[in-house]
């Protein structure tokens, strides 16, 4: 008998920690690592940030002189003849004959050989060389395209950290939701259970004649309805921890359960009315960040715009050699000579750079206007945040005076069932308002933790744990 509960217990501890393992445990800041480490929208960021970095670095070279090496070969059909062969007579005339004989005929061999000795071989030419440009003058370009690949570099920073914040944001709507319903399924799990103790209850009494068939029905009918809320809850839990599991990178299949899932009480009250730094979120804002970098880059494209109207000047130096060479007459040898001078270049498209220093400038104008505009709206989001917290901390209060109040209503009516002075349609009518207080305590807890969430963001702060949340309510009552 001993051995055979030693094997039970045994089997049961291995099931136990086999559902144990098979569920992974998360917490919210475990979710927000993992959706940052696994969104492809912030990989693409990652690498914007390091091409930004690069083009820096790029622009930097501009300052210093730019060496390039230059080989060419070239194979030629024909070589050159400096001796023309009509200059090469056919015959030597004599002056005074001799008999008969005026001119003396030129073999055709001799007369090749003496066009050969004109002939310069150029079919194989070989030609080499190192050049080496350095900007002088260039209108202030180099330095403006620097500062625009500096501006370029924070830019790409201050996106990659506004779509951080939109992940974050996205993590924890998903798992408060979860959260959520998680506790509206222990509420219609409780719920389901007082209607099966009531219809144990009004079954008994019905066998004893102490209440009609009609009544037995009534809660038969509440207790199905029960069954089915909590059939509701179930398929929506699933369905709010595969949406989780998406963000955060997971296969939509893994058990996963949340810290939170089992916190009865999720926050404190927040009862003092909160004012918002709306100054101080003008500058911690990324999109503000992004908007005015933005209109600093359009200000340097217009000093860019502006230089190429200016005169350039460039020192080249160059050090070349070919084979043949001609330095010392014809030789098929390498040999090489350097140059350097000043290279002046000056624009006369006037028209053409007025225009497009024109376009320059509106489309700085264009970012400023949309920098003001994005000012005015976050503003107003910030406004709006902070009145939906203040509005959610009220609607927490009052819920949680509604949910004091049904309990004590469901306590009252069930003491009365039981003794015989309450109707059962009275206390169905207790139980479907405790489900309901209890329900609208749950939304009005997340709803809090959900505007703080929001107004967090539209002030441009890093999102926070829901102990910071606690803190900062605290800190508002203050």
């Amino acid at each position: 008998m001993i051995k055979k509960n030693c094997g039970a217990i045994l089997l049961f501890i291995f099931v136990f920690n086999t559902n144990i393992v098979a569920q992974r445990l998360l917490g919210l800041e475990q979710c927000r690592r993992l959706a940052i480490e696994n969104n492809k929208t912030l990989k693409i960021a990652s690498e914007q940030e390091k091409i930004a970095y690069y083009n820096k670095k790029d622009a930097l070279a501009k300052f210093f002189p730019e060496i390039q090496f230059l080989g060419s070969y070239m194979r030629n059909q024909k070589n050159l003849h400096l001796i023309p062969s009509s200059a090469i007579p056919d015959a030597i005339y004599l002056p005074v004959p001799i008999g008969e004989i005026s001119a003396i005929p030129i073999p055709e061999d001799l007369r090749d050989a003496i066009w050969k000795l004109g002939e310069v071989d150029i079919k194989n030419i070989r030609a080499g060389g190192f050049n080496l440009t350095q900007p002088i003058f260039t209108g202030g370009k180099i330095i403006a395209y620097n500062d625009l690949r500096s501006y370029a570099e924070e830019l790409a920073k201050t996106m990659k950290e506004t779509r951080m914040a939109d992940v974050i944001a996205e993590a924890d709507n998903a798992y408060w939701q979860v959260v959520s319903v998680a506790n509206k399924k222990k509420l219609a799990e409780s719920y389901v259970q007082l209607m099966k103790k009531m219809d144990s209850d009004i079954s008994a009494m019905e066998q004893e004649g102490v209440v009609a068939k009609a009544d037995r029905l009534s809660v038969n009918v509440k207790l199905n309805e029960a069954e089915m809320t909590l059939a509701k809850a179930e398929n929506g839990l699933s369905l709010a921890k595969m949406l989780l599991s998406q963000i955060c990178g997971l296969e939509i299949s893994d058990a996963i359960v949340l810290q939170d899932e089992n916190t009865d009480d999720l926050i404190v009250d927040g009862e003092n009315e909160i004012i918002p730094d709306v100054a101080g979120a003008l500058t911690d804002r990324t999109e503000i960040k992004s908007l005015e970098l933005a209109a600093k880059i359009y200000g340097k494209q217009e000093k860019i715009a502006l230089a190429d109207l200016m005169p350039n000047v460039v020192l080249t130096a160059n050090y070349l050699w070919s084979n043949p060479n001609l330095f010392d007459g014809y030789e098929k040898k390498f040999k090489g000579m350097w140059n350097a001078g000043i290279v002046v270049k000056v624009p006369l498209n006037f028209f053409s750079g007025t225009a497009k220093l024109n376009a320059a400038k509106a489309e700085t104008r264009i970012k400023r206007f949309e920098l003001a505009e994005a000012k005015e709206k976050i503003t107003l989001q910030i406004n709006q945040s902070a009145y939906k917290l203040n509005e959610a901390n009220k609607k927490l209060v009052s819920t949680r005076k509604n949910t004091e109040k049904a309990d004590e209503n469901l306590r009252y009516a069930n003491a009365g069932f039981e003794e015989g002075v309450i109707a059962a349609s009275d206390v169905m009518v207790a139980h479907t308002a405790w489900l309901a207080a209890h329900a609208d305590r749950i939304d009005a807890q997340i709803d809090v933790i959900l505007c703080r969430l929001y107004l967090n963001k539209a002030l441009g702060r890093k999102q926070q744990s829901p102990q910071s949340l606690k803190r900062d309510n605290r800190e508002g009552e203050r």
